[in-house]
């Protein structure tokens, strides 16, 4: 898992540790010791703790004027014992609400289980975004993650399925992948994405 680091070539565009509106505005990483863990394994010190022991996260990119923000997910996502959807939604969510963002994506190809419990956090984030015509977006699920996250009901607020699966998304720049999200949304699925 130490060699799972957060994608790196939109630092050009944007990072967080730079932006004085981020959460993590200011942090400082050391790339030589590895500190952080999930379970017994090291995780790439570049990747955030934002309140769970079990799911870390990076902002790759966040755009204030059109209210969007794309969030890199790593780790086990845990409602049932740890209640990582709350850390999220009042450590992260929250705070880039303030500065008007309604619209995330989150690439979730490296969450590796998922673990639900109630939908009672993710309806509260469907009700914040939706008063300001946004969404939410879970990109990339593995198959598992997604059917767990079915189980748990939480299709009635968040986007995400096959049609919001694209492995190439590394290859765009921030604001096309954005685009092309936003299209399939509101067109109901995704059907191509630019290259």
């Amino acid at each position: 898992m130490h060699d799972l680091e957060p994608h790196y070539h939109w630092r050009d565009h944007y990072v967080a540790s730079e932006d004085k509106r981020s959460p993590f505005y200011g942090r400082v990483y050391d790339e030589f010791r590895f500190t952080q863990k999930i379970y017994n394994y090291f995780i790439h010190p570049q990747w955030d703790y934002f309140g769970s022991p079990t799911l870390y996260m990076k902002i790759l990119y966040v755009d204030y004027d059109k209210g969007f923000a794309i969030l890199e997910m790593l780790g086990e996502w845990n409602d049932c014992l740890q209640n990582d959807v709350m850390y999220l939604k009042r450590e992260i969510v929250d705070h880039l609400a303030l500065h008007g963002i309604h619209k995330y994506i989150l690439i979730c190809e490296n969450v590796l289980n998922f673990h639900g419990s109630d939908d009672c956090y993710y309806e509260e984030w469907y009700e914040d975004v939706n008063e300001r015509d946004g969404w939410i977006c879970f990109m990339n699920l593995l198959n598992h993650v997604e059917e767990e996250m079915r189980d748990t009901q939480i299709q009635h607020y968040v986007n995400f399925g096959e049609a919001y699966n694209y492995d190439n998304w590394r290859a765009l720049k921030p604001k096309s992948l954005y685009k092309a999200l936003n299209r399939a949304i509101q067109g109901g699925g995704m059907k191509f994405l630019p290259q």
